[in-house]
């Protein structure tokens, strides 16, 4: 009797196309220890009233509140969003996931910009739908072309504002110009993960538009200028109906006690928020002066609002021979070829003493004095 061949389950063909997010790289090929620029986590560390918050002991034999009800009320008193319009998750991927999953499946699409964060294409396949990506603008949101895109198929757009890898922002002329020219049955998502860097006074109006609408759900997180990345907090914005349907799906208590107790003391010290903005802001500007400094050799920055910046590499030296300069330096970076960029590293802005030394390494990379 022939043996029956072997047998296993198969995931389905969608879910086997996901290739998996890479996280930023913390150590050189050889196992080195590297500074770590490659994650745009904030050089600052933790606001020291968060820091005090998760020294707490809490509960730990018991679940944490399941509905984050004191962080989502501290967030609506700060940003003035009725608390029953937020909703909390594992971070803001939980709730870019959802959003996906709530709203497409097989046979339907899911847009967004080429150059995008790389997420969006895996929650568009993890629900069976098909990711389209529209033509980018200088590294940045086309608004026309994202238009141009949607089929009678679409069913979420995703917009990271200030966008990763690339760091490029659209206003809230652009932003409102998008929405109007959505049906309305297409849900937008505007990713709002780098907003808190934004120089005072700049605004894309997304917070607006989900109090204002059916269809826009508006993304944020604690990973990034609140500096608790490691406890995996996120929130989102929008109609009554969005939230409702989006806490349907969450996972259950999914932040933890720490989390919430973290989250809520990091709102309360807007003065450490507003340190690790000036912090980017300037040492962002130095970098680029230097980065531009190197024009001659093919270096290029795109101009950035986020807290790292995307060098381009359009001269004699590739991205890959810089990616080894700088980990030779100490440094961890991201080259990003599976977006689409080989040509291109994405540097987080560290600290002053960072900074020079990347800059540094560039400049002897080059061969320049």
């Amino acid at each position: 009797m022939t043996p029956a061949p072997d047998r296993q389950p198969s995931p389905k063909p969608w879910i086997a196309a996901i290739a998996p997010y890479v996280p930023g790289a913390a150590k050189a090929a050889d196992g080195r220890a590297l500074i770590k620029l490659s994650a745009n986590e904030n050089p600052l560390g933790t606001s020291p009233v968060a820091l005090a918050a998760l020294s707490t002991t809490g509960d730990l034999a018991h679940y944490p509140d399941p509905d984050s009800t004191a962080l989502r009320a501290a967030i609506g008193a700060l940003h003035m969003i009725d608390p029953q319009r937020i909703v909390c998750g594992t971070g803001s991927d939980e709730l870019l996931n959802l959003a996906a999953q709530a709203y497409a499946g097989p046979g339907d699409e899911v847009l967004f910009t080429r150059y995008s964060f790389a997420v969006y294409d895996i929650a568009a396949r993890r629900c069976g739908a098909t990711p389209v990506i529209a033509p980018d603008r200088e590294y940045g949101t086309d608004v026309d072309a994202l238009l141009a895109a949607v089929t009678p198929a679409t069913r979420v757009v995703f917009v990271a504002n200030p966008n990763n890898p690339t760091g490029t922002w659209i206003d809230r002329e652009a932003m409102a110009r998008l929405h109007a020219g959505l049906p309305a049955e297409v849900l937008l998502v505007i990713d709002q993960a780098y907003a808190e860097y934004l120089a005072p006074g700049e605004d894309d109006g997304g917070l607006a538009l989900a109090e204002q609408h059916e269809n826009v759900l508006v993304t944020r997180t604690f990973s990034k200028i609140y500096g608790l990345a490691g406890e995996r907090i996120g929130w989102a914005t929008g109609a009554p109906a969005l939230i409702a349907t989006l806490g349907a799906i969450r996972g259950p208590f999914n932040v933890t006690t720490h989390g919430q107790l973290a989250a809520v003391a990091a709102l309360a010290d807007q003065a450490f928020v507003e340190q690790s903005r000036d912090h980017n802001l300037a040492e962002g500007a130095r970098f680029c002066a230097a980065i531009a400094a190197l024009g001659n050799h093919g270096l290029r920055a795109v101009p950035s609002k986020g807290n790292f910046v995307l060098v381009l590499f359009e001269g004699r030296l590739s991205a890959a021979a810089a990616l080894a300069a700088i980990n030779a330096a100490g440094y961890a970076v991201r080259h990003l070829p599976g977006q689409g960029l080989p040509d291109a590293l994405r540097i987080t802005i560290g600290s002053a003493a960072d900074m020079a030394a990347v800059a540094g390494a560039l400049a002897a990379a080059c061969g320049a004095p």
